[in-house]
């Protein structure tokens, strides 16, 4: 298949489980005029599975064992950043500082650390011709951006209070088994958790002021061993974020509660009224005080343009929509990279709270 000297012509760096859902993903948007031309993964197993689905997809990809040989290929006008996450910060750093200028999409989260995703943001203020977008895809789920809309629509007043309750299945397999150690993921509540930090600061309209967190391992991976090592990413906890505008949000997470009915329930609540959000269920509800119990509507969340459903309900298709309409507009990304910094910044509060056992402020983790 040719490639047409007006498509975007992607690559994707890592192309475990989440890459291969991009490849996919991409797929589905071709009728936008993209087309992946290019993997990067030293893990052989990998390539061969997105190679098996380039082929039915009838793109035929070059294949680079490492990230720096698929940038001086010079094929490619975006790259899509899906390792392991302790990757992401020299990866990105490579891309940056690349000759070529390269659009990114990186993986949630941004970095493992603070440090990282500020040595990111210094040397991508000096690319003016790049977009980098960090993948915050929950922001696109068709009833977490329903609810998103409602409160910025202000009929729920002034947001005090945001809970978030995530219970769903362990982590899922991953090649060498990366993401059962805290410095390879950054911990659970950086590496699961920056998705809900940042719905929470959108929520809230605010920037976090300090956290207080208590979690720990307490049914999964106990029984596991590593190359010696026992996994040491917690399984639960509970999470909460104050804002200096006066609002909280709450975290409740808990990954041994397979039997959900939902995976996330969000609640937002204002001085005039109340928002909730359910996923997988796709639905939102609405009340105020005044109208009480009696007056709450429940709404189906649906979104038209959604193509691929995927492992995300949608959110990572509409990611790539959006993304590609930023890069061709040159407008700035819609989740940029102090967003990234943000969400990861309250995720490593949280992780050393649990280890120290009291709160800890965001102007601690971010000097």
């Amino acid at each position: 298949m040719a490639v047409a000297s007006n498509m975007v012509k992607y690559g994707i760096v890592g192309v475990g489980m989440m890459g291969r859902e991009h490849l996919i993903n991409l797929h589905h948007l071709r009728s936008e005029g993209v087309a992946v031309v290019a993997i990067a993964d030293p893990h052989v197993p990998s390539q061969k599975l997105a190679l098996d689905l380039a082929h039915s997809f009838n793109w035929p990809l070059k294949v680079f064992s490492g990230h720096k040989e698929l940038l001086d290929s010079l094929l490619c006008d975006v790259v899509v950043v899906s390792t392991p996450n302790m990757t992401h910060h020299h990866i990105l750093m490579d891309i940056i500082n690349h000759p070529k200028p390269h659009h990114v999409l990186v993986e949630k989260p941004l970095c493992t650390t603070v440090a990282h995703c500020k040595e990111v943001i210094e040397a991508a203020r000096k690319r003016q011709d790049m977009l980098v977008q960090v993948g915050l895809e929950y922001r696109y789920m068709p009833p977490v951006a329903k609810l998103i809309n409602i409160v910025k629509g202000g009929s729920l007043g002034q947001v005090k209070m945001v809970a978030i309750r995530e219970h769903r299945f362990p982590f899922l397999v991953k090649v060498n088994n990366w993401n059962r150690f805290n410095v390879n993921s950054g911990g659970t509540l950086v590496e699961k958790c920056c998705h809900f930090f940042d719905l929470m600061r959108l929520f809230a309209g605010a920037n976090p002021f300090r956290v207080m967190a208590s979690g720990a391992i307490d049914v999964n991976h106990k029984d596991e061993i590593y190359d010696g090592k026992v996994p040491d990413i917690i399984d639960n906890a509970y999470v909460i974020v104050e804002f200096d505008n006066g609002a909280r949000g709450m975290l409740d997470l808990c990954m041994f509660a397979e039997g959900s009915k939902n995976e996330q329930e969000i609640s937002v609540v204002g001085d005039v009224g109340k928002g909730e959000a359910f996923v997988p269920e796709s639905i939102v509800r609405t009340g105020t005080r005044v109208a009480g119990r009696d007056g709450v509507k429940t709404l189906k969340a649906e979104n038209d343009q959604i193509k691929y459903d995927g492992l995300h309900h949608g959110s990572s298709y509409l990611e790539h929509l959006h993304f590609l309409s930023a890069i061709r507009a040159k407008q700035g990304p819609a989740v940029d990279l102090h967003d990234g910094l943000v969400s990861v910044a309250i995720g490593v509060a949280a992780q050393l709270s649990i280890e120290k056992g009291r709160f800890v402020t965001i102007e601690e983790v971010m000097n």
